[in-house]
């Protein structure tokens, strides 16, 4: 089986939202990143929401099927990882 992919951190840490697939399996990954300074990212109170669906359409388009939050870490990363990998 293939296996999913994640971007690293620093992805999310710059606030950028991140779409996957794994054949019909998709999902959509949302950081709410807190500051520490203005240059700084507080990953201690910053998070990762990640909703999934089933099927051919778009995050839009779809019915969710479930969600949860995680830490913005790499233990947090890797809990993602294993969560995503047993909903898909």
């Amino acid at each position: 089986m293939e296996e999913l992919f994640i971007p690293t951190l620093h992805t999310f840490a710059m606030k950028n939202t991140f779409t996957g697939s794994l054949g019909l399996f998709r999902f959509r990954a949302v950081p709410k990143v807190e500051m520490r300074t203005p240059k700084e990212v507080d990953f201690e109170k910053s998070s990762i929401h990640v909703e999934y669906w089933h099927g051919l359409y778009c995050y839009e388009k779809s019915q969710m099927e479930g969600e949860a939050t995680f830490p913005m870490s790499e233990d947090g990363r890797e809990e993602m990882i294993r969560w995503l990998t047993e909903m898909a």
